[in-house]
């Protein structure tokens, strides 16, 4: 007959195998994810379109260069 400890110990272990096995997967699909962003901000750099954020950190600098030139200016804004 078998044991009662040899059963838990067979479903403790099949257990274990499903956790790490969704543990790697989700693992790899992370670094998926990662490798995608970094290929994405490389075509950036390497003069692709700009990117969303790209766009509002130059609208935001225009924004404050036209402040200080009337600032220079003389003008109250």
């Amino acid at each position: 007959m078998i044991d009662s400890n040899l059963i838990s110990a067979a479903i403790l272990l099949v257990g274990l195998g499903i956790v790490s096995a969704a543990a790697l997967r989700g693992w790899n699909g992370w670094l998926q994810l990662k490798t995608r962003e970094l290929e994405h901000r490389r075509s950036d750099l390497e003069g692709g379109a700009p990117s969303g954020m790209a766009r509002i950190e130059v609208a935001d600098l225009k924004e404050r260069i036209r402040k200080l030139e009337a600032i220079a200016a003389g003008v109250d804004l």
